[in-house]
């Protein structure tokens, strides 16, 4: 049986095409990505289960809809984590560490609530037009298109969310 290129290559060697230092980079931008995701997943529900006041309703409802996206999001960012040969952070200590969203404390008020989920979806859509840039530059048009996606969600949810405070 000849030996042929494909043969040599190990079973856990990613081969699709971006070179390896550029998927650790890509990776590097995506773990950064997955930990802002889940940390604004987490503070979305922490909005939809404390808010109160005449706002209730459809701070809830919207709330709702917003967490469960960010929650399919980060699998499918862990997921591209993973295609790419990298670990997927899964800790709150990594995604303290990674994350821009402010998570330090629970916000009492639903003013507070809402403009700290303006601010955190409006830092993570402007960082991850640099993580596009990284993508791009590795040529991982998935990725680009993927984090792309994900910039119109986050200024669409802080659009939103600054509806209900204006």
């Amino acid at each position: 049986m000849a030996t042929t290129a494909k043969s040599k290559t190990k079973p856990d060697t990613v081969n699709t095409g971006i070179e390896a230092s550029d998927r650790k980079e890509v990776a590097k931008a995506l773990q950064h990505g997955l930990a802002d995701t889940y940390s604004l997943y987490l503070k979305t529900l922490g909005v939809h289960w404390n808010i109160v006041g005449p706002a209730f309703y459809s701070v809830h409802k919207l709330t709702e809809e917003q967490y469960e996206d960010l929650h399919a999001a980060a699998d499918v960012i862990a997921e591209r984590i993973r295609a790419l040969g990298e670990i997927a952070p899964a800790s709150f200590g990594d995604y303290t560490k990674l994350s821009v969203v402010d998570s330090s404390e629970t916000p009492r008020q639903a003013d507070a609530m809402l403009k700290g989920l303006i601010a955190d979806n409006e830092a993570i859509a402007k960082r991850m037009r640099d993580f596009v840039e990284i993508a791009e530059e590795a040529d991982d048009v998935f990725t680009a298109d993927l984090l792309t996606a994900r910039i119109g969600k986050h200024e669409e949810n802080a659009w939103m969310l600054r509806a209900l405070i204006s």
